[in-house]
């Protein structure tokens, strides 16, 4: 299986996502993050998908998508011409005697101090999936009290926008 990101980009009205998310799951296909917000233009909403998938399974979608109403674009982002980026925060447990270790790794790993009291500590880090993964792991020397992830934002790189896109 491959992991594939989406950009499908919709009329912004009320049960599109609905209808895109419930494509993925009657053809039983997991999302493993999605993103949905209004673009440059309030008329049409952009939604990103992460999920894995066989390449002909993958196509299968894509086709499937476009049958959906309300959907105008969709484009499949390569992690080579694209920019992604995910955000993270993640509170742990402010223990002194780690302190100094916590703080030495939000610091290597350019994660934000948000919110600091004597029982917890928010930090705000963004980058790509692996990079937030990479931060948990480390993390997970601590007390992870709770997270919460944003999903996958991608734009293509260059002047295309996936409005002009032709298929």
């Amino acid at each position: 299986m491959q992991k594939y990101t989406i950009a499908v980009l919709v009329n912004n009205q009320s049960g599109v996502l609905n209808r895109v998310t419930s494509m993925f799951r009657r053809r039983q296909f997991n999302i493993n993050s999605l993103t949905v917000s209004e673009t440059e233009s309030e008329k049409f909403s952009r939604i990103t998908v992460t999920y894995e998938a066989e390449p002909e399974m993958n196509h299968q979608i894509v086709t499937q998508l476009y049958k959906l109403p309300d959907v105008i674009k969709v484009k499949e982002l390569n992690k080579d011409d694209s920019v992604n980026c995910e955000l993270m925060l993640i509170k742990v447990k402010n223990d002194p005697a780690a302190r100094d270790d916590i703080r030495t790794a939000a610091e290597a790993f350019k994660a934000e101090t948000v919110d600091y009291t004597r029982e917890s500590v928010i930090m705000r880090i963004t980058g790509d999936s692996r990079r937030i993964d990479a931060f948990i792991t480390l993390m997970q020397d601590f007390e992870i009290l709770e997270i919460c992830r944003t999903g996958v934002v991608s734009l293509e790189r260059g002047s295309t926008t996936i409005a002009q896109l032709d298929d």
